[in-house]
């Protein structure tokens, strides 16, 4: 980032830059007052006559610190940075006037002296990016400063009451904030200040150990910060753009549900009997019925007991999708890669360490799946001692009598195989001894794999309306948002 000696002179035609920064900062009163410091100091209308000049076209790497931002009296406002005679803002008011200032540089001083911190956040956000969600004409050099204020209204709701261990303020009035759009950088920047005014007293909020044992806690969560970076991104983005999002994400939604409701009639054949009887093999007997992936991938080494299962299910998996399941899975492979390409260009390019957002919905799929034939095989009864390949070949059977049935993950498995080049052979049709143990470690009866059958459907079942319930929540709330801004505008005469 860059001062470009100019208003609203950004840079246009970058790739893999961040659409929004948010670095976070914060600075405790004591530190503050040991330099000399007012936080009243960030707001001076009456030292608004700087003007643009050369000296605005020094470099600079990072934002200003704020512990230095406070030496630069009236900073928030500097005439250098903004267009509008009144560019602070508040809770209720896009434009501050002189009145409003001197309540707001009286209420800075009361959060100082009562202990403490000062918060701030910024918004760093590229050109391309503004012009494509009509935010700014390059030409003329004129922003949507409104429609960028409203937006930071929200985000400072979701930092104030989300960002700490309980709401900032301990009413509505006890938290002064305000905020600022400063343009004289190649990237229009939004700042966000805000403070809480009276004495911290709760002991959730103060910090109990450490240096700054006894102050106000200062660092707000990752997270917070990344659920105010979506909902900043999400406010300004033209309907368009969010309808190209939601049908990507729809897309998958549906690749998703198609590949779940498909790989048991491909996972149950004779084909796949012996990958079946070695997962159930390397299962741990004794936590039958606790059986999952847990909070690791499925193809971590670091699964504990359940990592040789996880390995085995993992590779069946990959086979099925390279063969049986190949185009659904390349077209969901596909899919989440154009939404990583979206994310990088709303988000710039990932850190180092950072998973993709394609990676963290592959390991969700397969760790659905894994768990599903986990949880299923765990339903298998104890008391039978009849090998598996021949109960699975009556478990097919009973499936084509009873109305092509449904069984596992997907309605009608193996009872038009030909569909899918499968032979709906049954397993092994005249069972050989076997040396493998495994035959009378598998005890199934038809009974249960019709109790399977049903639970797994009503799996299904709910995941799907889950779902579709999704689905509708996100329309709802793309037709309630352009909903409002076509209000606004109406209300703004435009």
């Amino acid at each position: 980032m860059a001062k470009t000696g100019k208003i609203a002179a950004f840079a246009l035609g970058e790739k893999n830059t961040a659409m929004v920064n948010l670095p976070a900062q914060f600075v405790t009163s004591s530190s503050a007052s040991a330099k000399g410091q007012a936080y009243s100091n960030l707001v001076d209308y009456a030292n608004n006559s700087e003007k643009t000049s050369d000296l605005n076209n020094a470099s600079i790497t990072d934002l200003i610190a704020l512990k230095e931002q406070f030496n630069k009296r009236g900073y928030a406002n500097r005439s250098t940075s903004v267009t509008e005679t009144h560019p602070i803002f508040g809770e209720e008011k896009l434009n501050y006037d002189n009145h409003d200032i001197s309540q707001l540089r009286k209420q800075l001083d009361e959060a100082q002296a009562n202990g403490n911190n000062i918060h701030e956040l910024a918004f760093s956000i590229r050109g391309d990016w503004l012009v494509e969600n009509n935010l700014y004409d390059p030409e003329t050099q004129v922003i949507d400063q409104n429609k960028l204020k409203h937006a930071e209204q929200e985000v400072a709701k979701t930092l104030i009451n989300k960002g700490f261990n309980l709401s900032l303020g301990e009413n509505e009035k006890d938290v002064v904030w305000f905020g600022v759009i400063h343009q004289d950088t190649d990237h229009l920047n939004m700042h966000l200040w805000f403070a809480k005014k009276t004495a911290e007293t709760r002991p959730e909020m103060i910090k109990s150990e450490g240096p700054y044992k006894g102050q106000p806690i200062g660092v707000i969560p990752l997270a917070v910060i990344e659920q105010a970076k979506r909902q900043f991104r999400k406010q300004q983005m033209g309907s368009q753009e969010l309808m190209r999002h939601e049908e990507v994400l729809r897309e998958v939604g549906a690749l998703k549900k198609e590949i779940v409701e498909s790989a048991p009639e491909n996972l149950l054949t004779a084909k796949y009997s012996q990958d079946i009887k070695n997962i159930y093999s390397a299962l741990p007997q004794d936590m039958k019925g606790r059986w999952q992936v847990g909070n690791t991938t499925l193809n971590s080494r670091k699964g504990g007991r359940m990592a040789h299962a996880n390995q085995l299910t993992n590779e069946l998996l990959d086979t099925i999708f390279s063969k049986e399941l190949k185009t659904e899975y390349s077209g969901f492979k596909s899919l989440t890669k154009q939404y990583d390409e979206i994310n990088t260009k709303d988000k710039g390019v990932m850190h180092k360490g950072q998973r993709k957002w394609s990676e963290n919905k592959d390991d969700e799929l397969r760790k659905r799946l894994a768990n599903q034939l986990y949880r299923h095989l765990g339903q298998i009864e104890d008391n039978s001692i009849n090998d598996i390949d021949r109960q699975m070949t009556e478990l097919l059977t009973h499936v084509k009598k009873r109305n092509r049935g449904i069984i596992d993950m997907k309605p009608e498995i193996a009872s038009n195989p030909q569909e899918k080049n499968i032979p709906n052979q049954p397993l092994n049709k005249e069972p050989k001894p076997s040396l493998n143990k495994i035959d009378n470690q598998i005890p199934v009866r038809g009974s249960s794999f019709n109790k399977i059958n049903r639970l797994w459907r009503q799996d299904i079942r709910a995941e799907t309306n889950a779902e579709r319930q999704f689905l509708r929540n996100q329309k709802k709330v793309e037709q309630e948002k352009i909903q409002e801004e076509y209000e606004d505008q109406l209300s703004r005469g435009m």
